[in-house]
């Protein structure tokens, strides 16, 4: 009879771990009131009294709360016309770059072509350019089109970047080529593979990609203001700073509007968090093949 050399866990006291767990919580909740404290404050300053916003010492719960302000806001200003365009130019660039984005991955990381390699590195580089460097040449380019002020001109310009492609890239690549491999077989185009099973398979990967893409958009504040002028095709983040006159700044107003322009991206967040935890938990086994 041969004896157990299997090494044995040493199993902690019951009030060990109680106290583990009660620390662990409690960490938890602290980090998570730190973050979440900007969101409160921001709430409880836009259902009070601009004077009180400004009152010191400032007070955590206003004194009277003015649920109006959220309609003031909405009303003062065309405030839903910045909504529709902010819809229109994140909802559109959030399109083009998963399509973009989806092509240029797939011939990445399935295809093979003189230089594909150092074409992609060079591709990569491309993030380390900052915005503000882009921001000259890209106005040029618009204003030789005659696109300022336009739809277009907030669109194209920020719909196409290497972030997407490398994302998608590494998730395409945890994929098992024998599935690709099959579909060639049956006679399958290298387009039909992409629509019909990649895609398909990296709905997880394309769905934070959306994510990152839509809220990044529709908080975009430098490329708006560079080529929007006027109300007609301003944008939420636009509007918001029109409060700002020279009688003073509404403060309770900015922080209502702010809080209802945040209502799309948490929205989207939440449909979204099953698809994103599903892909990293089918990227985690894709990666163990």
């Amino acid at each position: 009879m041969t004896a157990d050399t299997r090494p044995r866990r040493k199993q902690r006291h019951p009030g060990l771990t109680l106290a583990l767990d009660i620390l662990n919580h409690g960490g938890l909740t602290i980090v998570a009131l730190v973050f979440l404290f900007p969101f409160f404050w921001m709430v409880s300053n836009a259902v009070r009294g601009n004077a009180e916003v400004l009152a010191v010492p400032p007070r955590l719960l206003p004194t009277e709360w003015q649920w109006g302000n959220f309609v003031e806001a909405w009303l003062h200003l065309p405030f839903g016309r910045f909504f529709l365009n902010s819809a229109i130019v994140a909802g559109s660039v959030t399109a083009i770059t998963i399509v973009v984005s989806s092509l240029a991955a797939y011939a990445f990381a399935r295809l093979r072509f003189p230089g594909r390699d150092g074409i992609f590195v060079a591709y990569l580089g491309t993030l380390m350019i900052p915005q503000v460097m882009l921001v000259i040449p890209l106005f040029l380019i618009i204003n030789q089109l005659g696109w300022v002020n336009t739809y277009q001109g907030m669109i194209l310009p920020m719909a196409f970047s290497s972030f997407g492609a490398f994302l998608l890239r590494q998730f395409f690549l945890s994929i098992p080529r024998e599935l690709e491999e099959a579909a060639l077989i049956d006679g399958a185009s290298r387009l039909r593979i992409l629509i019909s099973i990649i895609i398909p398979l990296s709905l997880p990967a394309i769905g934070l990609l959306a994510l990152f893409t839509f809220i990044g958009q529709w908080n975009n504040f430098l490329w708006p203001l560079i080529v929007v002028h006027g109300m007609d095709y301003a944008t939420l983040p636009l509007g918001l700073t029109m409060f700002q006159t020279e009688q003073g700044t509404s403060w309770n107003y900015i922080m209502a509007g702010a809080a209802i322009s945040m209502l799309p991206g948490l929205v989207l967040a939440i449909v979204l968090q099953q698809v994103i935890y599903k892909g990293i938990a089918m990227g985690a086994g894709f990666g163990g093949r």
